[in-house]
């Protein structure tokens, strides 16, 4: 497997910026896992911090981490913001398909991640459903830009229910899609309450997906221990479907 980094101009945010790739030998197509960091965090965070290089060795996905600044992955149409959910499904997830030998379809295409990048991965998967068959999240923040729970009132752009998980996972049931979803969160986590909700919320509405509690917090400890919760998921929904 080899870990490279890219360090590119991005059109969507008119920025350099980098990310980081595990790429496995093959010589078939592969499907790929789009990672997301944290607010607080950077695109060297799953690698730095976590034993994602050790938790997918051998495994035939790549995972892509790109960055995603403060944005929650959101378009902000404000002066002076930048289009991060643009860069995420159009800049990001096109020059891997053109660059990498991939599986350039929804089917061969998984995001996931922790905290900020745990709203993000699902608030994509939700509102680009041609794109991605799989989401999951850590500790997710997915009251961000629910009038009711957000913490990060000053960070929301867009619409009202632009970015909002409940009423996007509510247009998404009527919508028919179909979509793998799993997120899991630390019991003593601040961000508890958010996971609770929107597991609630989901059950209501009817949108299948699996929620998880674990002993933990809102920390590295947590997130890595439970990562190879996700990739366990993603290779029984890309690659062992992809092999039936």
């Amino acid at each position: 497997m080899a870990l490279l980094t890219i360090n590119w101009m991005a059109p969507s945010i008119g920025q350099n910026t980098s990310m980081n790739v595990l790429l496995p030998e093959s010589s078939k197509p592969l499907p790929v896992l789009y990672l997301l960091h944290g607010m607080s965090d950077s695109y060297q965070s799953w690698l730095r911090l976590s034993a994602i290089e050790w938790n997918v060795y051998q495994l035939p996905l790549i995972i892509v981490m790109p960055d995603g600044g403060r944005s929650f992955y959101c378009n902000d149409p404000r002066p002076g913001g930048a289009a991060y959910e643009d860069h995420i499904v159009k800049d990001v997830v096109g020059y891997i398909d053109r660059t990498f030998n991939t599986i350039p379809a929804r089917r061969g295409r998984a995001i996931a991640g922790l905290s900020m990048g745990g709203y993000g991965a699902i608030m994509l998967a939700l509102r680009h459903p041609e794109l991605f068959s799989v989401a999951g999240g850590h500790s997710s923040a997915l009251g961000f830009h629910n009038p009711k729970l957000s913490r990060w009132k000053e960070l929301q752009v867009g619409k009202d229910g632009d970015y909002d998980l409940f009423q996007l996972a509510r247009r998404f049931v009527r919508s028919g899609k179909k979509l793998a979803l799993r997120f899991d969160c630390g019991v003593d986590d601040f961000l508890i309450g958010h996971n609770r909700s929107f597991h609630a919320h989901l059950a209501k509405i009817g949108l299948p997906h699996i929620y998880q509690e674990n002993p933990g917090g809102h920390d590295w400890g947590y997130f890595g221990g439970h990562i190879p919760d996700t990739l366990a998921f993603v290779k029984r929904h890309l690659i062992e479907k992809k092999g039936k």
